[in-house]
């Protein structure tokens, strides 16, 4: 059975997705002295959250985008409704006026209906022949079509300006991934041996035990561990952080919205101090977060941090305690 979450999901693309494109600056440029590798490690840090942002910008970008197209097709399709329907009272009007114009040694109906709706709406109030209900119901659909041509415009403006912040976001995408891996590679020369990765089959055996829906969740996301993290991903090869939330509580028949900007309303708060394996936890910031991940028990959590890493399973004390922001239970 599906179940939706029980709060509506804010509609933050439009103020955060743009103020999030055009507030971060992403540069690899490094100073002249060459930093140390707290220093390198707080840089690439910084560079992971500020990728983070513009992911969710670009996923609220797609999603703002794929809404506007819709919105168009739907446009379209009343437009050509309401002419169809236009055409067809226009033809027995025609057939009215030329009942009763037989004989007449013009065309009637070729400069009523071969015109534009405003010349049409004028010439209709010059034929005496049509009654007065035959005039509104002619101006009833000529309005009609001339309303939907305005919201056909509207809507392709629309989808216009969605298409454009989609590019941006692409293009600011592109810019962080190539800051970050300059970033990483930095670190990795300030600290040739990396610390033996956190999480794995030894420490996740231990996770706080669960059961039913929770489980489910924990088992799906456990068997993409190792998975690419990509931009937009949404699975099955690929995810990205929000792509893999969705995912994995989508297994326990649980639909959750597709970005962080709205999973974060998808559930009731908990505390740090009350997390239960399956609470989603939330990063950077309270109102508009833009990392999410999955609490796996005994302080870890699985997640998808940055396409220079794979999906992975993460001691929160390591770094994520320091920029969490909350956490909510779903199911």
């Amino acid at each position: 059975m599906t179940r939706t979450p029980r709060s509506r999901a804010l509609r933050r693309g439009a103020t955060v997705g743009t103020a999030t494109l055009g507030a971060i600056v992403l540069s690899s440029g490094l100073a002249v002295a060459e930093p140390t590798q707290e220093e390198a490690q707080e840089r690439y840090e910084e560079l992971q959250q500020e990728l983070s942002e513009l992911n969710e910008a670009y996923n609220q970008a797609q999603e703002d985008h794929a809404a506007a197209e819709t919105e168009v097709e739907e446009v379209e399709a009343q437009l050509e409704t309401a002419e169809e329907e236009l055409d067809a009272v226009s033809g027995q009007a025609a057939t009215i006026a030329q009942s009763a114009y037989v004989g007449a040694s013009y065309s009637t109906f070729g400069v009523l209906f071969g015109v534009s709706p405003d010349d049409a709406l004028q010439n209709i109030a010059d034929l005496d022949f049509l009654s007065v209900g035959q005039e509104v119901v002619l101006e009833d659909y000529v309005g009609a079509v001339e309303r939907f041509e305005g919201l056909k415009e509207q809507a392709e403006e629309a989808e216009a300006a969605a298409a454009e912040a989609l590019e941006t976001a692409e293009s600011a995408q592109e810019e962080g991934e190539t800051a970050l891996e300059e970033q990483e590679e930095l670190v990795a020369e300030l600290a040739p041996e990396p610390a033996a990765s956190t999480g794995g089959a030894g420490e996740t055996a231990e996770a706080a035990a669960a059961s039913g829906d929770v489980q489910t969740v924990l088992d799906f996301a456990r068997a993409q561990i190792g998975k690419p993290y990509v931009w937009g991903g949404t699975g099955p090869d690929s995810y990205d952080c929000s792509g893999l939330v969705q995912a994995a509580w989508a297994q326990a028949g649980v639909s959750l919205p597709r970005t962080t900007y709205d999973q974060v309303n998808a559930g009731t708060p908990v505390s740090r101090d009350d997390l239960q394996p399956g609470d989603l936890l939330f990063f950077y910031s309270e109102s508009a977060p833009s990392h999410v991940g999955i609490y796996s028990g005994n302080g870890m959590m699985i997640h998808g941090s940055n396409p220079a890493k794979p999906l992975e399973e993460v001691d929160l004390a390591s770094y994520w305690d320091s920029v969490f922001t909350g956490a909510v239970r779903v199911g």
